[in-house]
C-alpha cells in the first residue's frame, strides 16, 4: 500500500479543502497510475469536525475514480495509533474509501 503523507493545511475547512485539491491531489492520482500501486492511504493532520465532509467526500470519489484500486484518507499524528489503522488498510482488501480518524 502507498502513502502520500499531507503536511499542515490551512485551519478553515474550506480552505485546506482547496488546498489539497491545488497542491496533493495529482500527485495521489499519479501514485494511483503507477503499475504496482494497488491502494493507497493519504495521511492527513487531525483537524476539527468540519472537515470531515470534504475529507470523506475525497476518500469516496477518489476510490471511485481510482477503482479497483483502493483509497482510503487516515487522519491522525505519527504514533502507534496511526501505524495501527495504516497496518488495518494494508490487510483490508475490502475497505475503500472510508476517512478514518485515529487519535493517541
Amino acid at each position: 500500500m502507498r502513502q502520500l503523507e499531507v503536511g499542515s493545511l490551512p485551519d478553515a475547512a474550506l480552505d485546506a479543502a482547496g488546498a489539497f485539491m491545488a497542491f496533493h491531489l495529482e500527485t495521489a492520482r499519479a501514485l494511483l497510475n503507477e503499475a504496482d500501486c494497488t491502494a493507497l492511504a493519504i495521511i492527513m493532520p487531525p483537524a476539527p469536525h468540519d472537515h470531515t465532509d470534504w475529507r470523506r467526500a475525497l476518500a469516496r470519489d477518489l476510490a471511485r475514480e481510482a477503482a479497483p484500486k483502493r483509497v482510503n484518507v487516515v487522519a491522525g499524528i505519527p504514533g502507534e495509533a496511526c501505524k495501527s489503522v495504516l497496518r488495518f488498510l494494508a490487510n483490508a482488501p475490502g475497505v475503500t474509501g472510508q476517512y478514518l480518524s485515529c487519535h493517541e
